[in-house]
């Protein structure tokens, strides 16, 4: 039996080495709680909560944000001559407010042209339906040997399903339509308050940006945002320049084909076409096709035939170029971030992604190491001059052995025999 002591507990026995201490006893149901366990546990319920609150914010602030962020891209867009402008003595809201007033009127004026030049084609479309309708009547008749008649075709499409179910379909839907046309308006008036204040006040926006920095960080921001003001502007003058020579190219094809407001759909082909990404193509070809329809349906087709070749090369030859030469980014970089930025944010996306990302390739290329490039023909893609022969001289000289192998060895054949001979 093993030794006690007065308490009654087990004496620690001894040992060649000393005492060895009292065993403990294994934990049980009763043992206590760290006191650092509640503690982890409230912080992670408090971290996962602030995280589900502002992953909820976010997106129900993500419209907000995006106009906010068309509207930082809108003022550093006019911020060249909102500059110039004051820098001439006068004040900086009242060029902006001149800035904004030239563009609401030009934009104004050229909506309402173009209403009134599309509202009469449609009353003409209408007016000239019935003579559009016996003409393709005569053509089926002629081609499939039938016995239609317009009368019968109207009647027809009159009592069809599908016309009594879009009208009904068009008259419950006038509500949405009228709601998403107010919802478009509060939205441009938004991005159009937000332009108008980081303009206006930008250097306000400089200086407090600046106050919460060190003198070296103050320097990076403000060359940071003097790049985007430089890159934002050539992608717009970039912008400007595929406008007009898409609008160029467009007019001479209207005028060729003697549609009616060439010009007009000239303008609207090249605005629309580059300031309205994604689907800004198929709108501004569109118009130009009803438009030719009413002069001869075949025109139509080939208005349809330009744009689409129009829009490849545009796409492929002239865009990057000149986005290449404005905004000083690579043709494959530019293509990349429209992708990216449509993906990201849909038609705004593909609007900034090449201000921005040309924006911040200037912005880290301060910050790039850059080495002397080695001499190395693998390097610059062709060899130097005077470095050795060139392809062709090559190709020749091997071309001039080749034939003169044939007669060297036949004359050295003919030298051996002599000398057995003799």
């Amino acid at each position: 039996m093993a030794p006690t002591d007065e308490a009654g507990q087990a004496a620690p026995h001894a040992s060649p080495f000393g005492t060895t201490p009292p065993t403990r006893p294994p934990a049980g149901p009763d043992s206590r709680m760290p006191r650092w366990l509640p503690r982890a546990m409230v912080l992670a319920l408090a971290l996962i909560a602030v995280f589900q609150l502002g992953s909820w914010a976010f997106h129900q602030l993500i419209g907000l944000l995006i106009n906010i962020l068309i509207a930082f891209f809108l003022a550093l867009a006019i911020e060249p001559a909102v500059s110039k402008m004051a820098a001439r003595g006068m004040r900086r809201g009242l060029a902006t407010f001149l800035v904004f007033f030239a563009v609401l009127i030009a934009s104004a004026g050229f909506v309402v042209l173009l209403g009134s030049m599309l509202a009469g084609q449609i009353i003409k479309i209408v007016e000239d339906f019935p003579d559009y309708l016996d003409s393709v009547i005569s053509w089926v008749n002629g081609h499939f040997h039938t016995d239609l008649k317009r009368v019968d075709v109207q009647e027809g499409l009159l009592r069809s399903d599908w016309l009594r179910n879009y009208v009904q379909n068009s008259a419950t839907g006038v509500l949405d339509v009228s709601a998403q046309v107010l919802g478009g308006l509060f939205q441009l008036l938004t991005i159009g308050l937000f332009s108008f204040y980081f303009a206006a006040d930008g250097p306000r926006l400089r200086r407090a940006i600046c106050s919460v920095l060190p003198p070296a960080r103050q320097a990076e921001v403000l060359r940071a945002w003097e790049i985007a003001v430089d890159k934002t502007g050539g992608y717009i003058y970039s912008r400007g320049l595929m406008a007009l020579v898409s609008g160029v190219a467009h007019f001479i094809l209207l005028q060729a084909l003697e549609v009616p407001y060439a010009p007009v759909l000239a303008v609207w082909v090249g605005l629309v076409s580059q300031f309205i990404p994604t689907i800004g193509t198929y709108l501004a070809g569109a118009l130009p096709m009803l438009i030719a329809f009413t002069v001869d349906p075949w025109y139509a087709l080939w208005v349809l035939i330009f744009v689409v070749i129009y829009q490849q090369f545009e796409n492929y030859v002239l865009q990057p170029k000149l986005t290449s030469k404005t905004v000083d980014i690579h043709p494959a970089v530019a293509f990349g971030s429209v992708i990216a930025g449509t993906a990201l944010l849909g038609a705004v996306g593909a609007l900034i992604a090449i201000p921005a990302v040309a924006t911040l390739q200037a912005f880290l290329g301060a910050y790039v190491k850059r080495y002397a490039v080695t001499d190395d023909p693998r390097v610059h893609g062709h060899r130097k001059r005077g470095e050795g022969p060139s392809p062709v001289t090559r190709a020749r000289a091997l071309w001039e052995r080749r034939r003169q192998g044939p007669e060297d060895s036949a004359d050295g054949e003919g030298d051996g025999g002599g000398d057995g001979s003799a």
